[in-house]
């Protein structure tokens, strides 16, 4: 059977943070419908390597190359939805205003936002005021756009915290419906999804 062509190849990756090495050598190539989990203790540069790979962050040494079909090799990084340890919210707008302000400063095509805030498992609050919101409530708010279209690429950091077990395992299957229609999922967690699912461990590479 021939072997998909990767949407991401990493090379030879190293990394400092205040003149200490966080990782180094490290390499993996990623392909659409893979989920990996970047896992190792905290401080082991977890979230780093999520912005490295989002484009929002420099890197001491190696390459990281996307190749995500549909965007010149400039454009790559349109196609990645990255989500942040913090929600990224503004308190003073509705869970609606959050999303469609969110979606326009990343470039993110707006469809049914209330359809995809009651994926969420937020319906009904697409009028309430972020402010009054639990933490696992303005979690969910960022983590519906996940259910909005446009992104092939999901890079999301530590997206279970604040979840409840529910939450949890509906996330769990849209990141797999996701990977099932040809994304590409990298994500931090202290959460295992499943055997199956991709793994790199910093300071152990990836298995």
């Amino acid at each position: 059977m021939t072997q998909p062509s990767p949407l991401l190849q990493v090379e030879a990756l190293a990394c400092e943070r205040d003149e200490r090495l966080l990782f180094s050598e490290l390499g993996f190539s990623a392909c659409a419908g893979d989920i990996w989990q970047v896992a190792g203790p905290n401080g082991a540069g977890k979230t780093t390597l999520l912005r490295i790979l989002a484009g929002l962050h420099g890197f001491h040494d190696g390459r990281v190359r996307w190749q995500v079909p549909g965007a010149q090799r400039r454009d790559a990084h349109d196609q990645i939805l990255f989500l942040g340890h913090l929600p990224g919210l503004r308190e003073e707008l509705t869970a609606e205003e959050n999303l469609r302000w969110l979606c326009a400063l990343h470039q993110q095509p707006v469809s049914d936002i209330p359809a995809a805030l009651a994926a969420a498992g937020l319906a009904g609050y697409a009028d309430a005021p972020v402010a009054a919101m639990s933490a696992g409530q303005k979690r969910r708010v960022a983590l519906a756009r996940l259910w909005l279209p446009g992104k092939a690429v999901w890079i999301l950091d530590e997206p279970f915290t604040a979840i409840d077990v529910q939450g949890v395992a509906q996330i769990e299957a849209r990141l797999r419906e996701h990977a099932a229609g040809g994304g590409l999922v990298l994500y931090t967690s202290h959460h295992r999804l499943a055997d199956d699912i991709r793994q790199i461990h910093l300071g152990g590479g990836a298995r």
